[in-house]
């Protein structure tokens, strides 16, 4: 059974433009890619030293630098992909 948020949720999707839901997609992407190059330089995955998981380990760091950032957007992210989003809506109205 869905919740009410939900189906609010839903209902406010069915009421958005494709062309917005394109541009919020592409917005939080970069804000995805921004946050994991920031997680990158903070040292997230890096090998910890001789007990570490070696070559592996950061072979695949970034994917999981990659997957923790996805999920920040998702839980609301540090405001980006709004601001983003916002700037590539008016420049698409712009274009129209």
């Amino acid at each position: 059974m869905l919740s009410i948020d939900a189906l609010a949720a839903q209902a406010a999707a069915a009421k958005t433009p494709p062309r917005d839901v394109e541009l919020r997609e592409a917005a939080q992407a970069l804000e995805a890619t921004f946050l994991a190059e920031m997680l990158k330089s903070a040292g997230l995955g890096e090998t910890r030293g001789v007990f570490g998981g070696g070559a592996g380990e950061d072979q695949f760091s970034s994917f999981l630098r990659q997957a923790q950032a996805e999920e920040m957007v998702k839980a609301g992210g540090i405001g980006l992909a709004e601001r983003l989003f916002e700037a590539l809506k008016e420049r698409a109205d712009g274009a129209v």
